[in-house]
């Protein structure tokens, strides 16, 4: 999720992506590639946030992602805007991402029956990462939970998930209704934009009232953001670097841009910088790195359970799960690092045999390492770090070492 997360080190992000639905974005530098429809009577129109106008205006380069119509780039260069993002700030369009609040006394049970976070020992106005879960302990989507102060949880998950999140949430919902529980559910039509880079903090704090250096990572507040009220600001983000996502009434989202980007400092960014700074950053796309034939255990993401949801197994596939946490697991999400030529989805992992142990889930040349990043997952007896593997690309073999995420050092903000 964009918010998707958002994260400790090595763990995922929003992710918003199903493969069937999007592209792989980007040119050299990047994973992901335009997908272009073709006019079918059976395939639906992309959608289009209400800045896609505004995107045409400031030549962005539209492509197919997750249903939407949305900027792979724009003026700049991948590279250039990539860069820009890791030493200044950039906005990104995150309107696609489905937004909602869940009301009433029974919200926090609500929300605890579908996802393996403890939502009730956040603090108010704090959020976290967290995963929906089927029976089988499969992961069904990430998704940013945000305990509010105003008596509603705010949520925000993936775009490409958005049908099967809504029609899980409401499905859960008529059960609670119908066993008397006091919960509504509320999906919001607001815009979504992302504020990141180091920068952001110096740009944003002009505009507004409320200290910024009391906002610290995965905390939410309420306020007027130049000029325009009404929008949450919560700090999290999708590349690593410190950041803001942006809560906004539709009918004042480009006026807010036009504000921001009226800094020198602040340019506009797509896809194709998102997806290679989330994987610098170690950040997991849903649908390449994490589905719901993957377990938590098996994406190191075991930290986004509870501890007291581990002892109760009261969320979905806890039974499958819970017993993982102490098992080892036959495979493991790992990064990788390489020379040479530029590794890809589905590049076979080999053994020091020339074996296959494994397969990369995402990949990308680093703009800031100068190095061929990926992640994906190998058989547990590969995993510890400093392995030497190899990578097969384009039917040969090619070095690579399973290294640490993330790959470049992240900047979150907590408060020192």
């Amino acid at each position: 999720m964009w918010a998707r997360i958002l994260v400790r080190s090595g763990a995922v992000g929003s992710v918003v992506r199903v493969p069937s639905e999007c592209a792989r974005v980007a040119g050299a530098a990047g994973g992901l590639q335009p997908h272009h429809r073709h006019a079918s009577t059976s395939e639906a129109p992309l959608k289009q946030t209400v800045l896609y106008d505004f995107h045409r205006s400031q030549g962005g380069k539209m492509v197919g992602f997750a249903g939407w119509s949305m900027p792979v780039q724009y003026k700049d260069s991948h590279i250039a805007s990539h860069m820009h993002t890791r030493e200044h700030c950039s906005i990104f369009d995150v309107s696609h991402m489905l937004q909602s609040k869940v009301h009433g006394k029974d919200r926090i049970k609500f929300m605890e029956s579908m996802v393996v976070a403890d939502i009730a020992e956040l603090q108010d106005n704090q959020g976290t990462l967290t995963l929906f879960t089927n029976e089988k302990g499969g992961i069904i989507d990430d998704l940013i939970v945000t305990k509010t102060d105003q008596n509603y949880l705010y949520v925000v998950s993936n775009a490409g998930c958005a049908d099967k999140d809504s029609a899980l949430m409401k499905s859960r919902l008529a059960e609670f209704k119908a066993a008397g529980a006091d919960v509504d559910l509320e999906f919001l039509d607001q815009a979504l934009i992302a504020v990141q880079g180091p920068s952001m903090a110096r740009v944003l704090q002009s505009g507004m009232k409320e200290d910024l250096s009391k906002l610290t990572f995965m905390t939410s507040a309420l306020a007027t953001v130049f000029g325009v009220p009404d929008c949450r600001v919560t700090r999290c983000g999708y590349t690593g670097e410190d950041g803001v996502e942006i809560s906004v009434p539709l009918s004042r989202v480009v006026e807010l841009t036009e504000k921001l980007l009226a800094n020198s400092e602040v340019r506009l960014a797509g896809l194709g910088a998102r997806d290679s700074l989330r994987l610098e950053a170690g950040l997991c796309l849903y649908g390449n790195d994490i589905d719901d034939t993957t377990t938590p255990v098996e994406a190191t993401l075991v930290w986004t359970i509870g501890k007291r949801r581990r002892q109760a197994r009261d969320f979905p596939g806890a039974d499958v799960i819970v017993p993982l946490i102490k098992a080892k697991t036959a495979r493991k999400r790992v990064g990788l690092v390489s020379t040479g030529p530029p590794v890809r989805p589905h590049t076979p992992i080999l053994g020091p045999d020339g074996k296959v142990i494994g397969e990369v889930t995402s990949g990308c040349p680093s703009p800031c390492m100068k190095k061929n990043v990926a992640m994906g997952y190998v058989e547990a007896a590969f995993a510890k770090n400093g392995t030497a593997v190899q990578v097969e690309v384009r039917k040969k073999a090619v070095p690579a070492v399973i290294s640490k995420m993330p790959f470049v050092p992240t900047n979150y903000y907590s408060g020192n």
